[in-house]
């Protein structure tokens, strides 16, 4: 039996955390918290299982696209998803390093969970998003 996926989910807001969180452990995701930057640096020292970094595009001090880069920087390569309340199009563009862009919409409670089983079968040796 294969032990539970393991995702790190970073957002300042507790509130969003807590509803990501929940998105994802409905499908069976194992969901770390961290509420910024260096708390998910942190998490990431502290727990090797962590497959999938999610994290919040808008938080203070360190925004998710400066948390990504300082996770390259760092050594850290585990596929990260940005989330965002913006229109996606312009941040894909200008950030292809960053492995999924997803929009906050009616549709994140379905794709979220779709898109991050995806990459962690990328981390084990599965198909490739």
């Amino acid at each position: 039996m294969q032990s539970k996926r393991t995702v790190l989910v970073v957002d300042d807001d507790t509130f969003t955390a807590d509803m990501t969180g929940m998105i994802l452990e409905s499908s069976d995701f194992q969901v770390i918290l961290a509420e910024g930057g260096l708390e998910a640096l942190e998490q990431l020292a502290a727990n090797p299982a962590i497959m999938v970094i999610v994290s919040d595009l808008h938080m203070p001090l360190c925004d998710g696209i400066e948390l990504h880069a300082e996770l390259r920087r760092q050594g850290y390569m585990q596929p990260f998803v940005l989330l965002t309340g913006l229109e996606t199009d312009r941040l894909k563009s200008d950030h292809p390093e960053i492995d999924q862009i997803l929009q906050k919409d009616e549709e994140l409670p379905e794709l979220l969970p779709e898109v991050v089983g995806v990459l962690c079968d990328r981390v084990q040796g599965g198909p490739r998003l």
